[in-house]
């Protein structure tokens, strides 16, 4: 690693960062489309989409562990080949029970995914230079995630418009462009990131196994001595379970109103891209709405904001105020991620940081599978509106989960704290007494994405 520059680690990895996210913008244009092309239901969709949600569930806190143990690159190579086998296994997939393991393949290869190579750019970067400013790079690349899945989901968008080739259905198209560019990244991987491997891997991946449950059990308990981290937690289990109406019932929505999967799926690439470009212009806001309003009353009005841009999206008759309706959703979703983030990071510090965000992250997860489940059932047995109702509603009532961190910043301005805080800090120990992190275990936070299909998270997580 210590051969290679600053400039050139940067550009490293930003270019894998990029071939990363380029595949998940093909996807976001067709998976949910595609799936009902092979003769699922909506009910079976949700089922299938249970599967990444439970397997990131019980795989995220581990996963930096591992990349500790076994080096940054073999576990994101591994990551990398788990995911070009779920795309080849989605291009032939035809039935329940092919598509639940694809959405599993895809859970691990997102656990696997979450982390390493963030790790390998921060430390490649220390190792040219230690005095180096890598947030630099952190924050270029949020502009290449936009860029990278924008561009997907144009060129998913143009494929599907392009028509079947041959026996190769409009919908199976951007799946099979999607796992030749997660080709190119695998080798991309291995001729780019430079590494100097742990020499104790084998001893300490099972450290780092045996230290999972413990790092679980202490994240847990941050929570019961802080009820206002306990609420921010909170907000991901309404989060999760309401992004699903804009994740995965939009695409629906969209071909009931220009009548027809292939129409729907064309509109969502551009769409997709637009969103992408809106997500940028609502994390633009951040600051003015810190200055106008703090960040927990903005953070609370978001919520409802965004609940009522999918009551629009539900119930708006035409294609043109559906997808206005999609891009103020996406406006709204940039704005209120930064907000709840910076919330979150004023309640803990030291070690535990990483651990406390992974976790905020899982809680999206389960609320997201049962989301998934309970709002498909409910559009088969009414309406895809009335499913998209439901979601906007429970997107809406997290709101009063922000007023702990609102009153408790309310408190510390009034004690004369630093405005930048918001209520007491955790202490850096566990809730035995011991140093927090001890140990092999390093919890990596994920990075934030959106759109539909079996990649989608929305947020971090």
């Amino acid at each position: 690693m210590s051969a290679l520059s600053v400039r050139q680690v940067r550009f490293r990895y930003l270019t894998l960062y990029g071939l990363r996210w380029l595949p998940s913008g093909l996807l976001m244009t067709v998976m949910i489309l595609l799936m009902q092309e092979r003769g699922l239901s909506l009910s079976q969709i949700g089922l299938v989409a249970t599967a990444q949600g439970l397997v990131v569930l019980a795989l995220e806190l581990p996963t930096g562990g591992f990349a500790d143990a076994l080096g940054r690159k073999p576990v994101l190579l591994a990551a990398w080949l788990v995911g070009l086998a779920s795309l080849s296994l989605m291009a032939v997939a035809d039935s329940f029970w092919m598509f639940f393991l694809v959405w599993a393949l895809q859970g691990v290869y997102r656990a696997l995914d979450s982390g390493p190579l963030e790790s390998w750019y921060v430390d490649a970067t220390l190792a040219a230079d230690p005095d180096a400013e890598y947030e630099r790079g952190l924050g270029w690349a949020g502009t290449v995630i936009g860029v990278a899945i924008g561009a997907g989901a144009l060129l998913g968008g143009g494929l599907v418009a392009l028509g079947p080739i041959g026996p190769i259905s409009a919908l199976t198209g951007p799946v099979l462009v999607a796992a030749v560019l997660q080709a190119v990244s695998i080798v991309a991987l291995l001729t780019l990131m430079r590494e100097q491997r742990p020499a104790s891997g084998p001893t300490t991946l099972r450290a780092s196994v045996a230290q999972a449950p413990r790092m679980v059990g202490q994240a847990v308990g941050l929570l019961r001595r802080n009820r206002v981290l306990l609420a921010l937690v909170s907000v991901e289990l309404f989060w999760g379970f309401g992004m699903v109406t804009f994740e995965s019932l939009l695409p629906i929505r969209l071909s009931e109103v220009v009548g027809g999967a292939d129409r729907a799926a064309a509109l969502l690439g551009p769409a997709g891209s637009a969103a992408w470009l809106a997500n940028a212009a609502g994390a633009a806001l951040t600051p003015v709405l810190l200055r106008r309003l703090g960040a927990a009353p903005a953070a609370a009005l978001l919520r409802v904001l965004q609940g009522v841009t999918v009551v629009g999206m539900g119930l708006l008759a035409g294609p043109v105020g559906v997808l206005i309706a999609y891009l103020a959703c996406y406006t709204v979703h940039g704005a209120s991620n930064p907000l709840h983030m910076g919330l979150l990071h004023r309640q803990v510090d030291g070690p535990y940081r990483t651990s406390v965000l992974s976790l905020n992250s899982m809680m999206a997860q389960p609320a997201g599978a049962l989301g998934a489940v309970v709002l498909t059932a409910l559009a088969d047995a009414t309406s895809v509106s009335v499913a998209m109702l439901v979601g906007a509603v429970m997107l809406a009532v997290a709101a009063p989960l922000y007023l702990p961190a609102w009153r408790a910043g309310r408190a510390a301005a009034r004690s004369g704290v630093a405005a930048s805080g918001v209520g007491p800090v955790v202490p850096a120990t566990g809730p035995d007494g011991s140093p927090a992190g001890t140990g092999p275990v390093a919890v990596a936070v994920s990075t934030p994405a959106a759109g539909a299909g079996p990649e989608a998270v929305g947020r971090v997580g």
